[in-house]
């Protein structure tokens, strides 16, 4: 990269058009939906009442508005061929309109408008294909009859459309911002640059990754904000990561080429494990049992590894053209973040104390936090399929949305009789209609709360299937998928929760050598994440301050899939500035002994680094804000306040007046850990032989020797280890 960084550059060029290329025509492969779990009750309900009674969630939905009444004779007669027209259209696999047998279910209240529902083949995406299609020719004015969409279907193809233009405007205001930030930060617009180029390059290489996946598993639409957002946000990290460094190195003294040199080995290293961490962070999404979490995982994960591979090999290439040319940087330290610091590692239990105590106040509101599905409600207000369900909901008796159906398979006899009647007692249920199909069982439609999130709604599902019944019973509805998804993903949670625990605190102990430092990692950051999901539960789901974000619907519930995403995102960024603070705090620990003294340096060589990257992060992911589709909303403003409230409040208090609390503790370990520590240490030392200072040589001689010796003890390890790792 320092020989030849032309030809590297080229090659990084040419590669990016040709995945640029490659991910032509993303978008249109992608799909919303996999919010919920398969093989639950309810899915297998689902299959069944489609397979054998017909009666399946229809994937399109028609309002059909007739001036004069439905059942005028011109619009019976207009309705049934638009009812013919539906069934008759490419990827329609059945219809089911008011139109002619008058079906009770599908009249409004006061007889003005009337329901056609179809189901489309295939999976989500060929659905949403199909709808796409088939729409614009069927609503509109139609004679006596006006018609307009809604259903899951055409959900998310108003979906896809609106992400599409909010991630142009998210970008349109997200890029001049950030560059001006980095502007400012690193007083030269020629080293602003360059974090937006492994961005860009990292956002192409991603997108294109996206493309090829949906030949294997279907994606969500909103894996391209995602990329976006999350590509440019670590590429602000990385790119200020690497500059910086290489600053200083010039600042030092070092040749350009030196400078490169030993920018790539250090900071490039960091990035590496900083990429990693998010990584990680995303993986466990994996195992959730939600398509939506796994897509956007993919999304996660490639973009980071992109962004870092992108980071290590254009950037020291760049920096080896462009050589001094970049500036070099002035003062390596804050002096406002070392007046905090001092003053916090001063009165460390009041600091720590009541940081603490405001981050749990901020997480209050998570304490009765509902979660719940999406629906057409995350659209716009103004959005057709949002509007159409909205009237749908308010004109129609019994709305699909409130029906828990009740699948007696190979139930006949007296006793169906008897179980409906208790059905109908149950707390919650305020009708019961019975459907017999000879030879393939009964149906009982049970007609439940308003709201299929509210836990009454949730109560009902739970007595259902609790009720005793002659035979098999399945329940099914959007209640029972509610409570079937939320089950799914608790039974798995643990696991995922515990790839996040086991990786991050392996890693940091492999930067440490400590046994204390991971677990504080892992709290502190659990609770600075709680906070901010304290924050979205007052904002999103209790409508607080919504002019501050935007108009949205309020539906008293936080989609399921949103706060799990975040925590994975988040908690990466999170554990980056950790790796970022631990590395300078470590470095001066080994050179000076003094724990207080290594914390406030530590703070003051990071702080406006860590403050800088954060507001900048802030600025891309906070754009999704600007969304009009409520879970990006939610989403881009949950991952600005998480990662704010981190940079100041919890590497800027908390962390310091922990770490000054905990003083020695913080660089002690368990002898065999120590020793597994030193190993590691001692291995990263032999891959940088030769670029670190005299004293790093010095420590490393004597970690060598004090391993050699029959008698080893635990501190002098401890100590050793860091001195040999301290370069990284």
């Amino acid at each position: 990269m320092t020989r030849n960084p032309r030809l590297v550059l080229l090659f990084a060029a040419v590669l990016t058009a040709l995945l640029g290329t490659v991910g032509t025509g993303t978008h249109d492969r992608l799909a919303n939906g996999g919010y919920t779990a398969s093989g639950t009750e309810s899915a297998r309900a689902n299959q069944l009442l489609a397979a054998r009674f017909g009666a399946g969630n229809p994937d399109l939905v028609l309002l059909v508005r007739a001036r004069g009444g439905v059942d005028s004779p011109a619009a019976r007669e207009q309705g049934r061929r638009l009812a013919a027209k539906v069934a008759a259209a490419p990827g329609v696999d059945a219809v089911h309109a008011y139109w002619p047998a008058k079906t009770p279910g599908l009249r409004s209240k006061d007889g003005h408008e009337a329901l056609i529902t179809a189901d489309l083949s295939g999976e989500d995406k060929d659905a949403a294909r199909t709808a796409k299609s088939l729409v614009p020719g069927l609503t509109g004015s139609r004679g006596v009859l006006t018609v307009s969409a809604t259903g899951p279907a055409w959900v998310s193809v108003e979906a896809g459309r609106i992400s599409e233009q909010d991630l142009v405007k998210a970008e349109l205001f997200a890029a001049p911002i950030t560059l001006l930030i980095l502007v400012v930060a690193l007083r030269s617009l020629l080293a602003a640059l360059l974090p937006l180029a492994i961005g860009a390059v990292s956002v192409v290489g991603t997108v294109a990754l996206l493309r090829l996946l949906t030949y294997a598993m279907p994606v969500s639409v909103f894996a391209m904000n995602l990329t976006s957002a999350l590509g440019f946000g670590l590429a602000v990290d990385y790119g200020l990561f690497l500059v910086t460094r290489y600053r200083e190195e010039l600042r030092a003294g070092a040749a350009p080429e030196e400078a490169v040199t030993r920018t790539a080995r250090t900071a490039g290293r960091t990035v590496a494990v900083s990429a990693c961490t998010v990584a990680l962070s995303m993986s466990a999404l994996l195992v959730l049992p939600l398509p939506f979490l796994r897509s956007m995982a993919c999304a996660g994960i490639a973009v980071a590894l992109l962004a870092a591979a992108a980071a290590t090999v254009i950037v020291p290439a760049l920096l080896a053209v462009v050589g001094p040319r970049i500036g070099r940087s002035g003062r390596p330290d804050s002096p406002l973040w070392r007046a905090v610091a001092r003053a916090v590692t001063r009165r460390p239990v009041y600091y720590g104390a009541g940081c603490a105590l405001a981050l749990v106040l901020l997480a209050t509101p998570f304490g009765h936090v509902r979660f719940g599905l999406t629906d057409e409600r995350a659209l716009p207000a103004d959005a057709s399929a949002h509007t159409t369900a909205r009237e749908i909901r308010e004109h129609f008796e019994n709305p699909a949305e409130q029906q828990v159906t009740v699948v007696l398979p190979g139930a006949k006899g007296p006793g169906v009789s008897a179980y409906a009647r208790r059905v109908f007692w149950l707390d919650g249920a305020r009708g019961v209609i019975r459907t017999d199909v000879p030879g393939r069982g009964t149906l009982l439609s049970v007609t439940g709360p308003g709201d299929p999130q509210s836990p009454a709604a949730q109560r009902l599902v739970r007595d259902l299937r609790a009720l005793p019944a002659p035979g098999e019973r399945l329940v099914a509805g959007r209640a029972a998928l509610l409570a079937d998804t939320r089950a799914a993903v608790a039974d798995r949670l643990p696991v995922a929760a515990g790839i996040v625990l086991v990786t991050t605190w392996a890693m940091l102990f492999l930067l440490t050598g400590s046994l204390l430092l991971p677990f504080k990692a892992l709290v502190v950051g659990a609770l600075s994440l709680t906070a901010s999901f304290g924050l979205m539960v007052y904002v999103f789901q209790d409508g607080h301050l919504r002019g501050l974000v935007g108009d949205f619907a309020v539906t008293g519930a936080l989609d399921l899939t949103m706060p799990l995403l975040m925590f994975a995102i988040a908690f990466g960024l999170a554990i980056d500035y950790e790796i970022f603070l631990l590395s300078r705090v470590r470095e001066r620990y080994v050179l000076g002994g003094d724990n207080r003294e290594a914390v406030v340096e530590g703070v003051a060589r990071t702080g406006r680094l860590v403050t800088t990257a954060a507001l900048a992060v802030a600025v891309v992911t906070g754009a999704l804000a600007t969304s009009g589709i409520t879970v990006l909303k939610l989403l881009g403003t949950g991952l600005a306040v998480a990662v704010l409230v981190d940079a100041t409040l919890v590497r800027g208090i908390l962390v310091p007046a922990f770490m000054t609390v905990a003083g020695r503790a913080n660089w002690w370990a368990p002898a065999p850990l120590a020793r597994l520590h030193a190993r590691f240490a001692q291995g990263i030392e032999r891959g940088q032989e030769g670029e670190g200072p005299a004293v790093i040589s010095s420590a490393t001689a004597a970690a060598k020797e004090s391993t050699s010796s029959s008698v080893v003890s635990n501190e002098h390890i401890q100590r050793t280890s860091l001195l040999a790792s301290s370069q990284k």
